[in-house]
């Protein structure tokens, strides 16, 4: 272990340690009330396995820990400072600033970082305010997101006011001034400076929840992503005897904006229905991401990991666009312990270019996570991509995942 990494080690594994110090009273604080002050302990302990074809095996053995406090409330007004340090016990691997590009790449960079630091106001009819570095997650993290999967949480430098005007309407507005992004502090890329803005509006009725959104983003070293972005996400459930189901649309259209180096116009949509019996939950999907041959249809705000299969092969929509139509199957049972889960998901994707005419690959992905206690997790997760474009290799990866958190 070379000296950068021990110092990396070294700063996650003493916050860990000076949080585990506290976490006795941290944990009867919280118990006493919501207008108490908390501590904020979150750990994470991963490998992460990786065989692409025409790199070498990549092995991360990675550590973050997130410590931090939240005053208690005062007049409506609580403040929250969280730290974050992200430490490697292997360097086998391109964490994608440490010059290791023969191997293939698991984006967990070293870091210490001032992760929040924020002051909350909330006030009656659903009014409230943050201001400052914070954690923001918008519906279901595809356009807006704190790309929690990653060790290093992207957060913002924003302003966030949020309303209810009518007892069935949500209005959120944003201002995003700094995005500090995964790839950490050591990166030319890890801040975009944003003079960024964002506007939802949530309608709750009997035909369900409609949440309209406009994402006006300019960034300014980082113009290829500035874009304006405006779309529509229905969702509604339904009880139809012993089953529950679920069916979510989503269209979005996409176009240049702010300093944005070229002209396009590009579109999204998204349909999904789940349906639930007991344990068992079953889910069909499509998400196509159009692209006009130069770009494809973009979200870089968005917590990538968690859409188009975890190989994470189309972080980045392809010139020609994506299509990615899946199938996934979840059991949640309780054998152990008995008063916690464990969930088991397997998913299926088939991918192709915007229109269906070329294939680019097919994807499995698979995890069980046993919940051993309200802290504790422990999770085992694979992807296996086969490519059919010569443009998106081969690729496996697992995970082991230990997590613990206040």
């Amino acid at each position: 272990m070379n000296s950068a990494n021990f110092r990396g080690l070294t700063i996650a594994v003493s916050a860990l340690g000076a949080a585990l110090t506290w976490c006795g009273a941290a944990s009867a604080q919280t118990a006493q009330s919501a207008n108490t002050g908390h501590w904020i302990l979150d750990t994470r302990l991963r490998y992460e396995g990786v065989s692409q074809d025409g790199l070498k095996d990549a092995e991360a053995l990675t550590f973050r820990a997130r410590l931090g406090y939240e005053t208690p409330l005062f007049r409506g007004w609580r403040g929250l400072a969280e730290f974050e340090g992200v430490g490697h016990l292997t360097d086998t691997f391109n964490d994608t600033v440490n010059g290791r590009t023969a191997y293939a790449s698991v984006p967990d960079p070293e870091a210490l970082d001032l992760n929040r630091l924020q002051l909350a106001w909330s006030g009656e009819n659903g009014l409230g305010m943050t201001l400052g570095r914070q954690r923001i997650i918008l519906n279901n993290a595809r356009f807006v997101g704190n790309a929690g999967f990653r060790q290093n949480e992207q957060t913002f430098d924003a302003l966030r006011v949020q309303a209810r005007p009518l007892p069935h309407l949500a209005v959120t507005y944003i201002y995003l001034d700094n995005v500090y992004r995964t790839a950490g502090n050591r990166s030319p890329q890890g801040r975009w400076a944003s003079d960024s803005h964002v506007v939802q509006a949530d309608l709750d009725g009997v035909l369900g929840k409609l949440s309209a959104y406009a994402l006006l983003l300019d960034f300014r070293n980082a113009a290829t992503q500035s874009s304006q972005t405006y779309g529509a996400r229905w969702q509604n459930d339904w009880k139809l005897g012993e089953y529950d189901a679920r069916l979510t649309l989503e269209a979005a259209a996409q176009s240049d904006y702010a300093n944005a180096p070229r002209r396009f116009d590009l579109g999204y949509q998204a349909a999904e229905l789940a349906v639930r019996h007991g344990a068992w939950n079953v889910t069909l999907g499509g998400e196509r991401l159009e692209g006009d041959g130069a770009r494809g249809f973009s979200t870089p705000l968005a917590t990538l990991h968690a859409f188009q299969g975890w190989a994470d092969v189309f972080v980045n929509t392809p010139p020609d666009g994506v299509r990615d139509l899946y199938a996934g199957l979840t059991y949640n049972t309780r054998p152990w312990p008995a008063a916690q889960p464990v969930a088991l998901t397997l998913t299926a994707h088939t991918f192709s270019d915007d229109g269906g005419a070329r294939d680019f690959g097919d994807e499995i992905d698979a995890s069980a996570r046993f919940t051993l206690s309200p802290h504790a997790a422990l999770e085992f997760a694979a992807a296996a991509f086969n490519g059919a474009d010569p443009r998106f290799a081969d690729r496996d990866k697992i995970w082991v995942s230990l997590e613990y958190k206040l």
